[in-house]
């Protein structure tokens, strides 16, 4: 079960980290490239700061963004601003994330997100975890993948293989760091019959000769295992790296979808 209440703790800790860290730049070097394609540093900052908005909107039953274009161009108006902006709005938008979540409310109930993403209000915060740490790896500033909290890599390697579960463009594909395992993908007779995408810590894999066999049986599917540091799976799994750090056997590294 989702602990929201240790998540906003969690999300609390992560912008501060971020904002120490952004309190050394200046306003020429927040002008420069990110490691996000076409964006600046203040781009990501701002985005950060409109995210923190846009789930405000979510918690209390409102759109996240009033339309696509709409958040894009809030971007956009709002990367060349100065640094010292940058930060205080940062700061402001995630106090006022955190007031709303104190307020007493049913954190079991399902909230909309973006393209009509659904999820448990608990998970909220998790969501918004995510969006700090990684974000504060885009800005290319010293925190890599490496640096993120363990429970975070986790929690997040476990997400994004939910994700991808199921997906008819994503081989069967088992993760592993030597000591974890998760599954995603299409699934093979194997995963359906000990239920799917498997979470952090699943025991080992199945085998893959267990399916009914004969003429005329259909073609089961051969599992990729794909095996790294969990920063290079992270990393893998939110487009932050091509995966050439990774061993891939029984097949090619798999071609992720776009989040």
């Amino acid at each position: 079960m989702t602990d929201h209440v240790r998540d906003l703790a969690s999300v609390r800790d992560a912008t501060e980290r971020l904002l120490s860290a952004v309190a050394a730049l200046d306003n020429a070097s927040t002008a420069e490239p990110s490691r996000l394609p076409g964006w600046t540093r203040g781009h990501v900052l701002a985005h950060l700061a409109r995210n923190a908005d846009a789930l405000v909107n979510v918690l209390q039953g409102r759109p996240m963004y009033v339309s696509a274009r709409a958040r894009d161009a809030d971007i956009e108006r709002d990367a060349p601003r100065p640094l010292d902006v940058q930060v205080a709005d940062v700061r402001d938008t995630a106090a006022r994330m955190r007031d709303v979540a104190a307020v007493p409310a049913d954190w079991s109930r399902t909230v909309e997100l973006r393209n009509g993403v659904t999820d448990s209000a608990s998970r909220v915060p998790f969501r918004r975890w995510v969006e700090v740490e990684l974000h504060h790896v885009d800005l290319g500033i010293g925190y890599e993948l490496e640096d993120l909290p363990e429970e975070f890599t986790e929690r997040e390697i476990a997400f994004l293989a939910d994700r991808f579960a199921g997906h008819p463009d994503v081989p069967p594909t088992r993760l592993t760091d030597g000591t974890r395992a998760w599954r995603t993908g299409r699934r093979t007779e194997e995963t359906r019959d000990t239920g799917g995408a498997g979470g952090a810590g699943e025991a080992g894999v199945t085998e893959e000769t267990g399916a009914a066999g004969g003429a005329g049986a259909a073609e089961i599917t051969k599992e990729i295992t794909v095996t790294g540091p969990p920063a290079d799976l992270l990393g893998w799994l939110a487009g932050r790296r091509e995966g050439t750090a990774l061993t891939v056997t029984g097949g090619a590294l798999p071609a992720l979808p776009p989040l």
